[in-house]
C-alpha cells in the first residue's frame, strides 16, 4: 500500500495565513498593498518571508517543491472563501 504524503492544512486569519505541514507551522503576514493599486488583492505576500518554518521548526528550510505546494494550498483556501492573493 503506497504512503499517502500529509496534507498541507491552510488557515487565513485577519492578517495573517498559517500553513499547516507534517507537524510543522508556517505564520505568512501578507504585507499590505501598494499605494494607489486599483484592483489590489486581499492578501499580498512575499516570497521572501516563505523560507523557513515556524519555530520550534526554524532550522529547517521550505524547499522549492515545498513551497510550490505551500502556495498552491494558499491559493486553493483563498479561492473557497472567495478572495484574491497575489505572491511577490
Amino acid at each position: 500500500m503506497a504512503r499517502r504524503k500529509p496534507s498541507i492544512e491552510v488557515e487565513i486569519t485577519e492578517g495573517a495565513i498559517r500553513v499547516r505541514h507534517a507537524g510543522r507551522m508556517l505564520t505568512v503576514v501578507a504585507s499590505a498593498p501598494p499605494p494607489g493599486a486599483d484592483a489590489a488583492p486581499d492578501f499580498l505576500i512575499s516570497l521572501d518571508d516563505i523560507e523557513r518554518w515556524d519555530a520550534p521548526h526554524e532550522d529547517v528550510e521550505i524547499d522549492v517543491e515545498k513551497l510550490q505546494l505551500i502556495l498552491t494550498a494558499i491559493e486553493d483556501e483563498c479561492d473557497r472563501h472567495g478572495l484574491t492573493v497575489e505572491f511577490d
